[in-house]
């Protein structure tokens, strides 16, 4: 069996379909792994992986991520999929004649556990304590022993909010709130996020494939609350959202509060909101040549 460039797994998710677009594209031959129908090879990860192709690069990006586990069942799907599917991926590898040259790692600045912080770097402490940090941070560590005992390259990429067309999650949301004039802007919304462009992320790849590691990627400005909500009503042609002072939304925060962590507004979403948590990519930038652009200057493509 001829070896194939890359092994995508998760390229049904939303940086996946990124990624396998632009891999293809760079004329690359690119084998997918997962559950839907849509792949080469579909499986479950969570199961006995099926014979796969000869490989030189594995680009690991599926996961369970944004969901808030309601039971023990669902906390423990995170590390079936995440840790114990990243295992039976490997696994699937050593069967092959030779192992793949480079495995890169798709993982996520959850690991630290940080609810607010300025510019924390790679050597921090991973702290999360959150099904899905926890699961990642295990499975980053299980590949490091691996890699290392089988000599594989790894490169771990960890993000933090991904932005690209029809963004989902809480940057989507906003998107959303605002198009449907629904959105509040919470206190003077100074508070800055990292975030990184899914576009830019392949252009990393081969770098990484290279010298591996560990690495932030961000678009090195992370923008203010205000800053996106400023760049999106200005697009959508839509006023600036009203304020709600931030006493005001910390009180609705405790109201929501007793109804559990999916509440659309609690303590701790009203805190994520507020407060700076942005990242250092200086490592990835002197290493691997990471020059990203800025997600304020793309996302206006975005919403046309």
């Amino acid at each position: 069996m001829k070896e194939v460039d890359v092994l995508l797994s998760g390229a049904s998710g939303f940086l996946g379909m990124l990624l396998h677009t632009q891999l293809c594209d760079s004329g690359s031959v690119v084998v997918t792994l997962g559950t839907k129908s849509t792949n080469a090879i579909g499986c479950d990860l969570s199961q006995e992986i099926p014979v796969l192709p000869p490989v030189h690069t594995v680009i690991h990006a599926a996961g369970k991520a944004h969901t808030v586990p309601g039971n023990t069942a669902e906390e423990q799907r995170f590390f079936q999929v995440n840790l114990e599917g990243t295992k039976n991926l490997c696994q699937a590898l050593e069967r092959l004649p030779s192992l793949p040259k480079a495995f890169i790692f798709i993982s996520t600045v959850a690991v630290y556990g940080r609810s607010e912080g300025n510019r924390i770097g790679e050597n921090s402490s991973l702290d999360g304590k959150t099904p899905y940090a926890i699961s990642k941070r295990l499975a980053e560590e299980w590949l490091y022993e691996w890699a290392k005992e089988k000599g594989v390259v790894l490169g771990i990429l960890r993000l933090p909010l991904v932005v690209g067309p029809h963004p989902p999650g809480n940057l989507g949301a906003m998107i959303n709130g605002i198009r449907s004039g629904k959105y509040l802007r919470i206190g003077k919304a100074t508070a800055r996020k990292s975030m990184v462009l899914a576009e830019d992320i392949p252009a990393i790849l081969p770098p990484l494939a290279e010298v591996g590691g560990v690495y932030n990627l961000t678009d090195g400005y992370h923008p203010s609350f205000g800053e996106l909500e400023e760049t999106i009503c200005r697009v959508l042609e839509k006023p600036l959202p009203k304020e709600i002072p931030l006493w005001l939304a910390k009180g609705l925060g405790r109201v929501g509060d007793l109804f559990g962590p999916n509440f659309k507004i609690t303590s701790d979403k009203v805190a994520k909101i507020t407060a700076d948590l942005t990242f250092d990519d200086t490592l990835a930038r002197e290493k691997l040549g990471w020059k990203p652009r800025q997600v304020l200057d793309v996302l206006p493509e975005y919403l046309k």
